[in-house]
């Protein structure tokens, strides 16, 4: 299954490499990024395979929204059906 994952907030190191650790420590792997960095806020947006991974989908959320405060941004990540579907025009 893949999920959308999507990170906005005040730039500053760290972020894409505490991220993508947690993801590669939980066995998700990174389908596909992008990422920039408008004047002082960073945005990134990630489709990454769940399908390697044995943490139950809530729980991930969880990691990431904890991370999140601990970078002082927003995670949050979607299953894609739901993405794709809040977004059809």
């Amino acid at each position: 299954m893949n999920a959308v994952l999507t990170v906005m907030g005040i730039d500053k190191t760290g972020i894409i490499a505490k991220t993508s650790t947690l993801l590669y420590e939980n066995n998700v792997n990174i389908l596909d990024i992008n990422q920039t960095i408008m004047q002082n806020l960073f945005t990134m947006v990630m489709l990454v395979d769940l399908s390697g991974s044995a943490l139950e989908f809530g729980r991930l959320a969880e990691e990431l929204a904890k991370l999140g405060e601990e970078l002082g941004v927003e995670i949050r990540i979607q299953h894609e059906d739901i993405f794709n579907s809040m977004h059809r025009v």
